[in-house]
């Protein structure tokens, strides 16, 4: 009975945390399933929206005015990388380990050369924060996550929908093609590039807040946990939602699966040194399950075709 009462506290902490890394996540299903380009870069650019975010915050600014220059700086992270692909001719994974790269020295020199800051709750204004996370206010930060990732997949629903959208879809479905057609595909790997690593830094001004601090190192394994989250939804959900909105929104919900699942584990008794090998495992296993149903699906139809 114990642990399920444990497993009940912790679950309002696991679905916040779910919706703020699934505004990072549905930054990685633009890159790596509307852009089809792997792009390492968000392990920075997470980072580097929390370590703004909280310096801007430390320095007086109003915190959504914080969180807007995270979106800003992330902007630019995308843009380096995209520039890196489009205009140097660098692969697009190392082109994101580069920038990813040089982000942890930018990281360092806005943090004031510190591996951290802290920012608390008690001393500035925080959009969002741990500690009311379970109590029943408009101050809990569960109801300020969940509608700023509908407002956010409202809005890409739209953009992706426009003239510019649809470049960038076709750019990512067939690049080829596109250019046959006269879209500047290098554009659309920058605009896209951007606008991921953009979302990728917003999840982290909201992170840095939520936890009351911004570290060098937050990012750190960032693009598993994005992976993660863009597969469960995949893999649960895929065959209900094929509205773009939907997948979207699939991906937000493979986030929060994400954290309960690790919730769960956490209350089994898993040392906490072993979560980046559980987080490579359960990428390992939803992406390993397509491909076995597939398998399972065409060994039952040819034993049919056989008793036929």
């Amino acid at each position: 009975m114990s642990f399920f009462a444990s497993l009940l506290n912790a679950a309002p902490g696991a679905v916040a945390q779910g919706l703020i890394w699934g505004l990072m996540a549905i930054g990685v299903y633009i890159t790596f399933r509307v852009l089809d380009v792997a792009d390492l870069t968000v392990d920075g650019s997470i980072a580097a929206g929390g370590a703004v975010c909280v310096m801007l915050i430390r320095a007086g600014w109003d915190p959504w005015l914080a969180m807007a220059c995270a979106f800003l700086t992330g902007l630019l992270a995308g843009c380096v990388t995209g520039l890196l692909i489009g205009f140097c001719g660098i692969p697009a994974i190392l082109a994101g380990i580069l920038t990813q790269l040089a982000l942890y020295s930018v990281n360092l020199r806005i943090l004031g050369g510190k591996a951290n800051q802290a920012v608390g709750v008690d001393k500035y204004p925080l959009a969002v924060s741990q500690r009311f996370v379970r109590d029943a206010g408009l101050h809990n930060p569960l109801l300020l996550l969940m509608l700023a990732a509908l407002v956010l997949i409202l809005l890409l629903y739209w953009f992706f929908g426009t003239e510019r959208g649809c470049a960038i879809r076709a750019t990512g479905a067939n690049g080829h093609m596109a250019r046959a057609q006269g879209i500047d595909t290098r554009r659309c790997t920058i605009i896209g590039l951007m606008l991921s690593n953009g979302l990728v830094a917003l999840s982290g001004a909201f992170l840095a807040q939520y936890q009351g601090s911004a570290d060098v190192n937050m990012g750190r394994g960032a693009i598993v946990i994005g992976l993660a989250a863009v597969i469960i939804g995949e893999v649960l959900l895929g065959k209900l939602f094929r509205n773009f909105a939907l997948k979207l929104a699939a991906v937000v919900v493979g986030s929060i699966l994400y954290y309960i699942v690790l919730q769960i584990v956490l209350q089994l008794g898993l040392n906490t040194n072993d979560l980046k090998l559980l987080s490579a495992a359960i990428v390992a296993l939803f992406l390993a399950l397509p491909h076995w149903q597939s398998h399972i699906v065409g060994k039952n139809g040819k034993e049919a075709r056989r008793r036929a």
